[in-house]
């Protein structure tokens, strides 16, 4: 099916044409054929199979067609940065010629930026969940505005921890009912079909298999290798195959970057991305790749989650994926829009466990490969080399990182909570606590070179120090309240109009006296115990 077959709007076409598409992959003409009349649809499909196409065009097709949408807001999760980054590009490419606002909202760059956008106003807004919860959160963002909702990767989205945020932010919109919502993920889980159930309007469903993909287009090979020959083995393949970009796979940060410094030392202009890596760096990175500028890339694949890159020709799996749908959306990345790619997978004894599970979820084996002598190269990168190029990435990514966050520091503002050092923390800890009736012992003095008499000198004089700033700081309180003219005080005899003149003469004409002040009474006359008893019997 070709795309002016649809009846879509002369612009749309247009901005389609524009971006070199033709006809329909499978999964744009079966999920199009449900979405174009507004039904919700729940998509599985694998990545690059061109999926975000196929929401695009529903998204303009319904802002364009149906006036109840027209003044509604559509909005667009991925869980990841660089996905929301690549789907921000090719709506602007497919949306071309359409009077329309595109923002991308996400975390670790521009929130003043972000925040301006939202002023100014977006039609489409696309984002990770946390940086759209923020502005929720800040009331710049009313997900009951929302007439569109498009989730993206949904699977990925419940193994990064984001399934309550999605919870929340389809809670605050408007029924099923009143919305078209569409679901894209790779695999549809049990926890996807519930989101979908629960919160979607009875989606028609559509399943394109895996299998197809990762059979058809991608050729796949298996080298059975030991560790310590892993790194050889792949400058032979580099050398082999000369491929014009390649990805390369680790399971950990350290190892993606371990792998960048041999390639590095071996000649090989490449670089890497990890989890942590400053935003602005991975942008530049990705760039760089999709721009030809560099051949060669070693990633994670939390890094590489919607990394797409055009015309990519082969992918390595330097260490087996521990998760057997890693492997799947590895493989993925080549072989795109359909293209044909090279998928390598290099299985050591540390990861070769996990092979039986990814057969398993591709319903085949992976054909296995024999290297000869001839494909193992000479690794001429030094451990010293290698230590130096990973401490080198280690500080510039902590600079960068450090540098963004005072970018993005408001100027002229304290920050609400400062971090301080984990002794100073536990200090302050210790102090508020109540006594437990045990005294803490203090903390031991560093010792000086300073003799025994000296110290002691020192230690009296600090004493003395210490008493007079006491006594210092007394003086400044009772200096600084109310002060009293000096007056003498009456003896206890004087009468009382004279007390009270004392009083009024040193505190004020306004002293009043809260309670009554009685006179002085003669003193009562002595009598002895005879007498008393005598007075008591008399009824004295």
């Amino acid at each position: 099916m070709k795309f002016s077959e649809l009846n879509l709007d002369e612009k749309i076409l247009k901005g389609i044409e524009k971006a070199g598409f033709v006809n329909c992959t499978d999964v744009q003409a079966e999920t199009l054929t449900h979405s174009l009349s507004g039904k919700d649809v729940l998509v599985q499909s694998q990545t690059g199979t061109g999926k975000t196409a196929a929401f695009l065009v529903t998204v303009y097709h319904i802002l364009l067609t149906r006036e109840d949408y027209k003044n509604r807001k559509v909005l667009i999760l991925a869980p990841t940065r660089e996905l929301v980054i690549q789907i921000e590009k090719e709506a602007k490419m497919l949306g071309a010629f359409l009077d329309l606002k595109i923002g991308s909202f996400y975390g670790g760059v521009g929130y003043n930026q972000q925040e301006a956008a939202l002023r100014e106003g977006v039609n489409i807004m696309i984002g990770t969940p946390g940086r759209l919860m923020d502005f929720a959160g800040s009331g710049k963002i009313k997900f009951s505005d929302v007439g569109m909702l498009v989730i993206d990767e949904a699977d990925r989205m419940f193994d990064m921890g984001f399934f309550p945020d999605i919870r929340k932010i389809m809670k605050r919109m408007a029924p099923p009912s009143q919305r078209i919502s569409m679901l894209f993920s790779a695999t549809l889980s049990m926890r996807v079909k519930n989101l979908a159930w629960e919160y979607m309007n009875e989606p028609a469903e559509v399943n394109m298999s895996g299998e197809q993909i990762t059979v058809d287009k991608i050729r796949q090979a298996l080298f059975h290798v030991g560790s310590q020959d892993k790194m050889r083995l792949l400058l032979g393949l580099l050398k082999q195959h000369n491929p014009q970009n390649v990805l390369i796979f680790t399971n950990t940060k350290q190892g993606a970057v371990r792998v960048a410094a041999c390639l590095a030392g071996n000649g090989y202009e490449c670089d890497y991305i990890i989890g942590d890596l400053p935003q602005k760096k991975r942008i530049k990175i990705i760039d760089n790749i999709k721009a030809g500028k560099l051949r060669y890339l070693v990633a994670t694949d939390v890094a590489a989650r919607g990394l797409h890159i055009d015309d990519l020709n082969m992918v390595i799996n330097y260490d087996i994926p521990e998760d057997y749908e890693n492997y799947v959306h590895r493989i993925g990345r080549t072989a795109r829009a359909g293209k044909s790619g090279l998928a390598v997978t290099l299985a050591c004894e540390k990861f070769v466990y996990g092979l039986e599970a990814i057969e398993a979820y591709i319903k085949m084996k992976i054909p296995v490969e024999w290297a000869g002598d001839e494909l193992y190269v000479e690794d001429v990168s030094t451990d010293e080399f290698v230590r130096s190029f990973m401490r080198t990435s280690r500080d510039t990514r902590e600079s960068t990182e450090r540098k963004d966050k005072g970018d993005r520091k408001p100027k002229g503002k304290k920050p609400v909570h400062e971090k301080k050092p984990v002794q100073e923390r536990r200090e302050k800890a210790a102090e508020a606590r109540p006594e437990t009736g045990k005294k803490k012992p203090a903390a031991r003095p560093e010792k000086t070179a300073q003799p025994q008499k000296e110290r002691k000198t020192a230690a009296a004089a600090s004493g003395q120090k210490a008493k007079s700033s006491i006594k210092d700081s007394g003086r400044k309180e009772a200096a600084a309240r109310k002060p009293v003219k000096e007056v003498k005080r009456p003896s206890r005899k004087a009468s009382p109009d004279k007390r009270m003149n004392y009083y009024k003469e040193k505190y004020g004409e306004d002293f009043v006296v809260n309670r009554e002040i009685k006179s002085v009474s003669a003193p009562k006359e002595k009598k002895s115990i005879i007498e008393k008893i005598k007075s008591l019997f008399k009824g004295k």
